[in-house]
């Protein structure tokens, strides 16, 4: 290949590049200018995605004026440097890509224009300045703005794309504008959406009631006796929050591991003949609101659980509530968690080299030495990764805590009643919300102290023949021993899940019974207004299945765009950034929930009760699956195919589509179902975002399980599963299978 082609000088002075560069910046201009002169430069009232404006005052309405009349008509004269820093720019369309005149124009008017709205924006808020030491040193305003709309967004996405134009064109990423301008999106959203969040937590906990800075109430509230406490329950272990949370953490991350490599060992390395069977039992909790199994739970050994029903029947046993605390938060938890340590051990456990293992055994190692020497260190990865993960899903679940903790208290549940409680302390909140910040970035250090900095790689471009060896037999009944009575008890709870939706009353009445499914989605045809949604439950589960659908494939996007730019390019700041991009997965979802409303609730991003929170929430939440499997899939594609791609004279967007994108199928697989399922199901964050306009399926079945309502639970997540299990297959169908030149249509005749 010719190296001058992708030389950045050669690159940025094509005529090529130029055409396309001046394209792209006359498309950014007439969008900016667009959002300037004719769209509301704020948010609306009724939402984000309301076009009522059109009829109800636009243009000259306050509200729904664009920047020129919010300038001219309603004295918000903080914005004329707005348009100026939109007329820089214009002289770039007439001046040559490689003229200095070019590059200056466009870094200082975009540059100069995104951080000024940046700035602007914080300095009034709603009730005037936004800052209060402003107000000490000019004194009280009158002047107030709303959070961004329609016209500041496209304005701040023209001034961000002119910016990252201004830098391809210094030579930058070779050039590359489409590449510059996906590197500086995704810095941005990160920045804005994982980033300014978690630091707005940490500022809220050292501010008072009135905004204050009083550091001395910030260590008063993270040295609180609740927090830190040691007067533990000799029966319950309950302890300040973060003790209890961290020793349950601990316990759901071994016993999830444990079960997670039974699981892959069973699957894998043995001769059991329910290989799918076992594989589907295993996962269905994925598909589960997980406190829907702390529903089941209940209904098998609560007061009035079927098993105490039968044990006081049977030998006069009167019913507890051992259920409540400490062990039915486990019990549950290790359900829903042990198929994500699965999927992560399963791989690793395919992984390991049958060679070595061989190699082991010639050397007259015994079956026991080889696993114990050879097989188990190298699937070190593998089950650090999955403690890990068991730990912060742990750590971040609301829902079970809430319906099996009792008197058990932990730090989920506990920022949730720092908010929604009676005394709304939002400053308490935040502290809780950086005590476990802090327990899952240790969780973090120590599964990359503990792996180090060895090489486990087994698989290498050279074929390996190799059959896996047996596992000793003590393993191998392990395994069994430790599986199998998690798939009984899995069919059991599934088991009381679906029978508890067609039972009139559990514990009571037992008589088969549609009404719960009636109440909730009865459909009705009226003569005047057609078909009418009566249930009580379509409100929130359309709204889901909404936010569901409009978030997955953004998700998966995002993802693979972030994988594509991490794995194919560099450039300075790539390790801070792939840090930041794992940040939201870090981070559990009641603190993402916490940092959303604290930094979303006012100027200049104003979108707190809106639909629109809860798609960025799932986007940033669940896009580390996407990035991950996206960096796995794309590390194994030969750079060549870019390489030959761009010697063609396709430009970078165009391979992307064209060349990667089709073979990036599995991981695109990946993380459509992760996003769409995941966003069906959480909980730990939305709790804190669902609105009155915007309620999500699982806030609704968590208020239905509080009131006692089982049976309209039950009956509503049944549905769920079901929705779910159709939509995976739906995306199965639609992203279809990866083919790689004719070895399927070969294997199919021969």
């Amino acid at each position: 290949m010719n190296s001058k082609a992708l030389s950045p000088e050669n690159s940025s002075g094509s005529p090529e590049k130029f055409i396309q560069s001046n394209y792209s910046l006359k498309l950014w201009l007439i969008i900016a200018w667009t959002g300037f002169l004719i769209l509301p430069w704020y948010a609306a009232y009724d939402g984000f995605w309301s076009f009522i404006w059109l009829t109800e005052g636009y243009p000259t309405f306050d509200e729904y004026s664009p920047a020129i009349l919010q300038i001219t008509m309603h004295q918000r004269w903080w914005l004329w440097p707005v348009a100026l820093a939109l007329l820089v720019p214009l002289p770039a369309l007439i001046w040559p890509r490689t003229d200095r005149r070019h590059v200056a124009a466009l870094l200082f008017g975009g540059g100069f224009g995104l951080i000024y709205m940046l700035i602007q924006g914080f300095v009034l808020g709603l009730h005037g300045w936004g800052w209060v030491f402003l107000g000490d040193f000019f004194g009280p305003t009158t002047q107030t703005q709303f959070g961004m709309g329609y016209g500041a967004l496209l304005v701040a996405s023209g001034f961000l794309f002119l910016f990252t134009q201004g830098l391809a064109a210094r030579g930058a990423i070779k050039g590359d504008v489409f590449v510059s301008g996906s590197i500086g999106l995704t810095i941005t959203m990160v920045t804005v959406f994982v980033f300014f969040p978690v630091g707005r937590i940490l500022i809220n906990a050292l501010q008072d009631d009135e905004g204050n800075y009083v550091f001395s109430l910030f260590l008063e509230k993270i040295t609180s006796h609740n927090i830190w406490g040691l007067a533990c329950l000799s029966s319950e272990l309950n302890c300040g929050v973060a003790w209890n949370s961290l020793w349950m953490g601990v316990l759901v991350g071994t016993s999830t591991t444990v079960l997670g490599l039974a699981f892959a060992l069973l699957v894998t390395r043995t001769g059991i003949k329910a290989k799918g069977f076992v594989r589907t039992v295993s996962l269905l909790p994925i598909i589960t609101p997980p406190f829907v199994i702390g529903l089941a739970l209940i209904l098998l050994f609560g007061r009035a659980g079927a098993v105490n029903v039968f044990l006081e029947w049977a030998f006069g046993i009167p019913p507890s509530r051992w259920l409540y605390g400490l062990t039915g938060i486990l019990i549950a938890q290790i359900l829903a968690f042990t198929p994500i340590a699965f999927l992560v051990l399963v791989g690793v456990v395919e992984g390991v080299s049958p060679s070595m293992e061989e190699a082991a055994q010639t050397l007259r190692a015994s079956p026991w030495q080889t696993f114990w020497t050879v097989s188990f260190p190298l699937m070190r990865p593998g089950i650090a990764n999955a403690f890990l993960l068991g730990f912060i899903e742990s750590l971040a679940d609301f829902g079970n805590p809430l319906v099996l903790g009792g008197q058990y208290e932990v730090l989920s549940t506990q920022i949730f009643f720092a908010i929604v409680g009676a005394q709304g302390d939002s400053g308490m909140a935040a502290v809780l919300a950086i005590v476990l910040l802090l327990f899952t970035l240790s969780a973090f250090y120590a599964q990359r102290r503990w792996l180090g900095k060895k090489s486990y790689a087994t698989i290498t471009g050279k074929g390996d023949s190799g059959v896996h060896v047996r596992l000793p037999k003590r393993v191998a009944w392990g395994a069994y021993l430790t599986a199998l009575p998690f798939v009984v008890m899995s069919l059991i709870v599934y088991g009381m899940i679906l029978f508890g939706g067609f039972v009139e009353t559990w514990g009571y009445k037992h008589n088969f019974t549609l009404k719960h499914y009636i109440a909730e989605f009865s459909l009705y045809w009226s003569e005047e207004y057609g078909l009418i949604w009566e249930g009580a439950a379509w409100n929130s589960f359309w709204t889901t299945l909404q936010i569901s659908v409009i978030s997955a494939p953004l998700t998966a996007g995002l993802g693979l765009l972030i994988a594509y730019i991490l794995v194919r390019h560099r450039f300075w700041g790539k390790d801070i950034f792939e840090f930041l991009t794992m940040l939201s997965f870090a981070v559990p979802g009641t603190v993402i929930g916490v940092g959303y409303i604290l930094a979303f609730n006012v100027p200049p991003i104003e979108i707190t009760g809106t639909g629109v929170i809860l798609v960025v929430c799932f986007i940033f939440r669940n896009m580390p699956t996407g990035i991950r499997a996206g960096i796995a899939a794309m590390s194994q594609l030969d750079p060549s195919l870019d390489e030959a791609s761009l010697t063609l004279g396709a430009r970078s967007f165009t391979t992307l589509r064209r060349i990667l994108l089709p073979l990036l199928r599995p991981a695109l697989m990946a993380a459509l179902v992760f996003g769409f399922v995941r966003a069906m199901t959480a909980i730990s964050a939305v709790i804190f975002l669902v609105s009155a306009d915007y309620d999500m399926a699982t806030s609704y079945i968590l208020g239905r399980v509080e009131f006692g309502d089982y049976g309209l639970a039950i009956a509503y997540s049944s549905v769920l599963i079901i929705v779910m299990l159709c939509a995976i297959a739906l995306i199965q169908f639609a992203v279809g299978k990866r083919e790689i030149g004719r070895r399927e249509t070969e294997a199919l005749t021969i």
